[in-house]
C-alpha cells in the first residue's frame, strides 16, 4: 500500500510556491540525516546548506537555526511513519486497535535512533517558543492520526468527537511517555505501548 501524500502536497499551488515548499523539505530532510549521521553538534548550518544543495543565505531564508530546521524535519519523518503505519493498519482493527498497532509497527526501528529522539525531545524542551511549536506539532499529527481512524468508527457522525479525541490521546500518550523516558530512562516503546493502551474511547 502506497504511503499518504505530504502534508505539503497539493495540485492547485502555483509553480513557484510548489519550488520552495520542495526546497524547504529538501534542507529539512537534509538536517536530519546528518543528526542521524553526526549527531546535532556535527549538523552545522553550512553542512545543512551543502547536503540540501542551497546556499547558507538561501537555508536562513527558510529556517531561522539549524534547531529550526532539523525540529521541522523531524517533525515531517515522524509524521510520514505514522501516517503510513496508520494506513497499512489492518482493516479489521478498531481505532483505537489500529492507533496501537502503528506505534507498535514503528517502535521497531526504536533501538537505532534513540540519541536522534532524545535529542529532539531535550531540544523541544529547551525553550518557551520551541514548547509551542511542539503544541502546534502535536496538533498537526492529532488531525492526521483522526482523519485515518475516522473511518474505522461505525456511525460516525458531523462533529463526533472521537476520531480527534482519539488522535489528542494517543500523542498525549507519546508525550508523557517522552517526558519520563528522559528523566528515568528505560524502554520508551514499551512505556509508549503502556500508555496507549490505557486509551479508552467508547464505540471506538
Amino acid at each position: 500500500m502506497s504511503g499518504p501524500a505530504s502534508p505539503n502536497a497539493s495540485p492547485h499551488r502555483s509553480p513557484n510556491v510548489r519550488k520552495r515548499a520542495a526546497t524547504r523539505e529538501r534542507i529539512a530532510d537534509a538536517s536530519v540525516a546528518l543528526v542521524g549521521a553526526e549527531g546535532l553538534t556535527g549538523a552545522t548550518v553550512d553542512r545543512i546548506a551543502e547536503a540540501a544543495g542551497v546556499g547558507r543565505a538561501t537555508f536562513f531564508r527558510y529556517f531561522s537555526s539549524k534547531e529550526d530546521a532539523v525540529a521541522e524535519g523531524m517533525t515531517r519523518h515522524w509524521l510520514r511513519l505514522i501516517t503510513t503505519a496508520l494506513a497499512a493498519a489492518p482493516p479489521e482493527l478498531s481505532a483505537t486497535e489500529a492507533v496501537l498497532a502503528a506505534f507498535e509497527d514503528m517502535a521497531a526501528g526504536f533501538s537505532g535512533i534513540a540519541d536522534q529522539i532524545r535529542d529532539l525531545a531535550t531540544l523541544t524542551r529547551s525553550s518557551p517558543a520551541l514548547g509551542a511549536w511542539t503544541l502546534q506539532v502535536y496538533v498537526r499529527y492529532e488531525n492526521a492520526i483522526a482523519g485515518l481512524i475516522a473511518p474505522r468508527i461505525a456511525g460516525l457522525g458531523a462533529g463526533d468527537p472521537r476520531p480527534r479525541l482519539i488522535g489528542a490521546l494517543a500523542m498525549a500518550a507519546v508525550r508523557v511517555s517522552l517526558d519520563d523516558w528522559l528523566v528515568h530512562g528505560g524502554d520508551l516503546p514499551r512505556r509508549v505501548h503502556t500508555a496507549l493502551a490505557a486509551i479508552s474511547v467508547t464505540g471506538a
